[in-house]
């Protein structure tokens, strides 16, 4: 049996668990979100706790025991407190602004970047050079600070771009490192 799929979910009192056919609903003070069950996959609810079981024992259903067991927690969590990811602009002259709902990034183009949040994603910017984005989904959080992060990638000769907070850019050495001209010693 799975590890993860057989320990059991805390439900806290602030949330809301309410499991239909194929179907859960998990809704707490910071939102609400909606995961789907395969048919393989069965849940119980006894008291404040949720377990998760599975019919068969078959390769598929197996790889799925934990991962259902796991996205619900991490949508009880997220109900809980807000899922965030914190990104770096790093690069002379490269910034973040807002404009209303909207991010604004500078990063070296000859236009401005806008990116605007789904429903259910909050960006919040702390100065100029420090993104957060936040909600109660991990998955969309995680998708969201990626699609921020590729609008401009760290450069792997001089670290400039959107990095995740805390990320270690291994920077590559420049020409001058190879030691000598170009095509001295012919």
């Amino acid at each position: 049996m799975s590890r993860i799929g057989k320990k059991p979910i805390l439900i806290p009192k602030e949330v809301n668990v309410k499991i239909d056919l194929r179907k859960v609903v998990v809704s707490g003070p910071k939102g609400e979100l909606e995961i789907m069950v395969p048919r393989n996959v069965k849940l119980e609810q006894k008291d404040d706790k949720l377990f998760v079981t599975r019919f068969s024992e078959e390769k598929k259903v197996k790889a799925l025991h934990g991962t259902i067991r796991q996205l619900i927690a991490n949508a009880i969590a997220g109900v809980v407190k807000e899922w965030e990811r914190d990104l770096e602009v790093v690069g002379t002259g490269y910034r973040a602004a807002m404009d209303q709902e909207k991010l604004i990034l500078s990063v070296g183009f000859s236009h401005q970047v806008e990116i605007q949040p789904p429903a259910g994603i909050k960006i919040i910017l702390d100065g100029q050079n420090k993104i957060k984005i936040a909600g109660v989904d991990k998955a969309l959080v995680g998708r969201e600070a990626a699609k921020i992060k590729s609008v401009r990638p760290p450069d792997a000769y001089k670290g400039k771009g959107i990095r995740y907070a805390g990320e270690v850019i291994k920077l590559k050495p420049g020409k001058a490192a190879k030691g000598g001209a170009a095509g001295v010693g012919k």
